[in-house]
């Protein structure tokens, strides 16, 4: 039998959504992983690192703490990940994701294309952002963590999706508009479909959006808030960024921004924040954007009255 090679510091950050950073950082708290070197000195990590990296995205991404899990053996932290699923509130979503499953793994890109542009249709782009693709994007990054998809067969997937999206965004007026929103994430943010998302769903309510896509650095994010005239600023985390590195950057941002500009935080990461964060609005779920944008438009209107 052919040993797998090792992974190094890139590619386990390509592959799992964890920065280098975190990789470095849990490394010397926790002792996990613990990578091998080779010839230059550099990290070189094992495929069964990297499945326990898997296993333990699926778990943070329902909210619970690297420091809680890092201990446990893959077999205990599939076990934790498949008892937390959500239950279904349908039969339709897990066909659906069989369905989508089944395209990816024979490598059909027409019928891939052809479902989105059909649920997309049926349900509209705000229904089909909340119903279908973000129960659907769990189970693909399940799927992906368990070692069932390859890395490049996840990431055609959300290819596929961010052409969807794209299409239907653009398909509404974009020149005017209100409120103006900035998008982007932090520099050691990578996850951009997060953003593409949250477009999405303020779109059709009537917000112009100016994507910058992810990895913005904190000045560029205030000089394009400032160019661009936005009302709000909203930012997007993943689970796996870390909490403490999320809120500094906010509260430094937060300073930064002129008094008026509006400060959102949206994503998995959000779920773990603790403490209150002056002059950030937290978004944990997708829902809550919608909810968000209708209280800034709510609060606009009585202050100007």
């Amino acid at each position: 039998m052919t040993k797998e090679a090792p992974f190094n510091i890139s590619a386990v950050e390509r592959d799992t959504g964890f920065s280098k950073d975190v990789l470095r950082m849990w490394e010397r708290r926790y002792g996990f992983p613990k990578p091998g070197r080779d010839d230059n000195g550099e990290r070189q990590y094992t495929p069964a690192d990297v499945g326990k990296l898997r296993a333990m995205k699926r778990l943070m991404d329902v909210g619970l703490r690297p420091g809680k899990i890092i201990g446990l053996s893959l077999p205990e932290l599939n076990a934790m990940a498949d008892a937390r699923a959500p239950a279904r509130r349908d039969d339709l979503a897990p066909s659906l994701e069989r369905d989508v499953l089944a395209m990816l793994t024979s490598h059909d890109v027409p019928a891939l294309q052809g479902q989105l542009a059909t649920l997309l249709m049926r349900q509209g782009l705000q229904r089909f952002v909340l119903d279908t693709v973000t129960p659907l994007n769990h189970a693909i990054g399940d799927a992906w963590m368990r070692g069932e998809l390859q890395v490049f067969e996840e990431h055609l997937y959300t290819e596929q999706l961010q052409i969807a999206l794209r299409a239907a965004i653009n398909a509404f007026p974009r020149h005017t508009g209100s409120p103006r929103m900035l998008l982007t994430t932090f520099p050691a943010e990578q996850h951009g479909l997060g953003l593409l998302m949250v477009e999405a769903l303020v779109v059709p309510e009537g917000a112009l959006c100016i994507s910058l896509g992810p990895q913005t650095p904190l000045m560029d994010i205030r000089r394009a808030s400032v160019a661009h005239k936005a009302n709000i600023v909203a930012l997007s985390f993943s689970a796996s960024f870390p909490v403490r590195q999320a809120s500094d950057g906010l509260s430094a941002l937060r300073r930064d921004l002129p008094p008026h500009v509006t400060l959102w935080a949206g994503g998995e990461m959000t779920r773990r924040v603790r403490k209150t964060l002056p002059g950030v609005v937290l978004i944990p779920d997708l829902a809550s954007t919608i909810v968000a944008l209708r209280s800034w438009r709510a609060h606009r209107v009585t202050a100007t009255a």
